[in-house]
């Protein structure tokens, strides 16, 4: 009797260990050596995985930035002042003013719908005028025509000797700006026709190389470009 109970113990000692070696194995945590250290174990706080920390705007990649552009106000073919003048600009009247302006290039536009000549250093409007155009029969071309030749007291080998005072060449066929009598119902041969005394003006300004854009009806302004489109 007291080997059957001694043997059924042991039986029952061998399947406690073999289910805590289980629950061991399945748990993934090492089986305590003891019962204390089952409870001390059982006691302590269960450890969490420290929480991801956002990453801050320093850690962050920062864009590149951008290249610096120039300033329109630095460019010397943008707009950057026009004469204050009252309305439309009469035949024969005329209006020249660089007061204060700096040193820049040259810029003469024409406007075949105004019938207005003007005239820009370094972006400032310096001079406007009335002008004379050409005809349907012989027309004022449209283009941007770079001056080739200056000459002050230029007579026309075309035009039966007619004086063309302050002669500034656009094209070899013979369409110049100059000085002439600009009044209403007078027309010229293609040529560009201004007042004497802004002709004179012009003509001291300007140097062998400057442009002279010539369009139709293209309206500018402040912060334009006078060699755009």
């Amino acid at each position: 009797m007291d080997a059957r109970i001694l043997l059924a113990s042991g039986f029952l000692a061998l399947a406690a260990v073999a289910a805590l070696l289980v629950f061991s194995a399945a748990s993934g945590t090492p089986a305590p050596a003891s019962l204390a250290e089952a409870q001390l174990a059982a006691s302590l706080p269960t450890a969490t995985p420290p929480a991801a920390t956002p990453a801050t705007p320093d850690s962050q990649p920062r864009p590149a930035a951008p290249a610096s552009q120039p300033s329109p106000a630095d460019a010397p073919f943008v707009i950057k002042r026009i004469l204050p003048i009252d309305g439309p600009i009469r035949y024969g009247e005329w209006h020249w003013d660089e007061k204060g302006v700096p040193p820049g290039p040259i810029v003469v536009t024409v406007d075949l719908e105004a019938r207005v000549i003007s005239v820009f250093r370094g972006g400032y409007e310096i001079g406007a005028a009335a002008v004379l155009l050409g005809t349907d029969d012989k027309p004022t071309p449209l283009g941007v025509f770079p001056i080739t030749q200056k000459d002050r007291d230029h007579v026309s080998n075309i035009y039966t000797g007619a004086p063309m005072p302050y002669m500034q060449r656009l094209t070899d066929d013979g369409i110049t700006l100059h000085g002439a009598d600009v009044a209403l119902g007078y027309a010229s041969h293609g040529c560009v026709g201004m007042p004497d005394r802004f002709a004179a003006r012009l003509f001291e300004t300007t140097r062998i190389g400057d442009k002279v854009y010539i369009t139709r009806g293209k309206h500018v302004g402040l912060g334009d470009s006078l060699v755009g489109s």
